[in-house]
């Protein structure tokens, strides 16, 4: 069935009438007019690449060191909360994509499963992700459970002070933790295969914090709480604690990347959240180049944000970026066919790159460089390609 999936648009399509309304809200939506998310994507798909002739493309490399470890694929996956809402076992079968094709899987605090559990499944392709919230201290003992599980890498959010309102997820009533509310009631029984694997694998919820409303005493975090009382002192706190690499998420200025490469951290995460923060944001892909320029060409830089084909990949190496992550895509593909369907992502990704590699005259995804851009007579991409 999953040889029926050609790219991210049929995944997509399957996921939308698999998932309840609810749920593909979550996945698929962003912030305010969701306009940044557009954006993200429209200003990828212009970034044009020069194909080449007459080079022996017989053996492509698309194997990768970065920070470290040799990854099998220069892309990952990206960090997302409650992963199991867009397909009951999505954690899962996340891990075990990682594992097989040896790709970092990044989990997040307000991820389904718990700190343990993902590093036991996914072992050194395991990254956690921190939020920051209410509590510091609460924030550093998820710090100390990463460091005793044995994670290596840890990713810092930086770009969510406050949630956005997501207007998707307001129109049909999405709360955290997630409930089964009357007003869902037809969306529920129009699904009924998620409907019934949710049921059997238990409602997903956020496994590494405590809500307001779990039935118990403390609160560790709340969704909307403001959580931006970490500031740059927190920063050199956490990097003296955190011996493993330490990576900053949502970085779109390059003098806050600069600063974050001076305080120490070992790779700045260029990323708008997917659209899902600042509508007002700019592509995240306009920036990448200018955060390259600002940090040097030898400090490491991960991507995401609107990436969503291999082509799509190549073009945020050719920009700058060391590294990929991706997020949507892969509940797009968890919800279109479950396990099946991640792997089949990965495996569209990984050709549609290795083809774009031989188009363009690249036998190694770690040496693609600007050279690999073309700018148009019109100038498209002057303002991308000559930072």
């Amino acid at each position: 069935m999953t040889r029926t999936f050609h790219c991210l648009d049929d995944l997509r399509r399957a996921a939308r009438r698999r998932m309840p309304g609810i749920t593909f809200a979550l996945v698929d939506g962003a912030a305010g007019s969701e306009i940044s998310n557009h954006l993200n994507c429209d200003r990828l798909e212009h970034v044009r690449l020069m194909p080449r002739v007459l080079v022996d493309i017989s053996d492509r490399t698309l194997g990768k060191p970065f920070l470290g470890q040799n990854w099998g694929l220069p892309f990952g996956i990206a960090p997302m909360g409650m992963c199991n809402l867009a397909w009951p076992g999505t954690d899962k079968a996340l891990a075990a994509a990682a594992v097989h094709y040896g790709m970092p899987v990044c989990l997040s605090t307000f991820g389904s499963s718990t700190i343990e559990d993902t590093r036991e499944r996914a072992g050194d392709n395991a990254w956690f992700q921190l939020y920051v919230g209410p509590s510091v201290e609460g924030a550093l003992e998820l710090v100390a459970r990463a460091e005793k599980a044995g994670y290596q890498y840890l990713v810092l959010t930086v770009d969510v002070p406050v949630v956005s309102a997501r207007i998707r997820e307001r129109r049909h009533g999405l709360e955290v933790p997630f409930r089964m509310q009357p007003r869902n009631f037809v969306d529920f029984a129009l699904h009924p295969a998620w409907v019934f694997q949710t049921l059997i694998e238990g409602v997903p919820k956020p496994a590494n914090v405590v809500l307001p409303d779990a039935g118990k005493s403390k609160t560790t975090f709340t969704r909307n709480e403001i959580r931006g009382h970490i500031d740059w002192d927190f920063l050199d706190r956490l990097r003296e604690l955190w011996q493993g690499k330490l990576i900053l998420k949502g970085v779109m200025s390059p003098a806050d990347a600069v600063r974050i490469r001076d305080a120490g951290a070992d790779a700045v995460y260029v990323s708008n959240h997917g659209g899902r923060q600042l509508d007002a944001a700019p592509p995240a892909i306009d920036m990448l180049p200018q955060i390259r320029a600002a940090v040097g060409s030898d400090y490491p830089l991960i991507f995401d944000s609107g990436v969503r084909s291999g082509e799509g990949v190549v073009k945020a190496l050719a920009l700058g970026a060391d590294f990929v992550l991706l997020g949507r895509a892969f509940l797009y593909a968890a919800g279109a066919a479950g396990e099946r369907g991640v792997f089949r992502l990965v495996d569209l990704l990984s050709e549609q790159v290795a083809l774009t590699l031989g188009q363009i005259g690249y036998p190694d995804v770690g040496t693609i460089d600007r050279n690999a851009l073309a700018v148009t007579q019109a100038g498209d991409l002057t303002d991308l390609g000559s930072v």
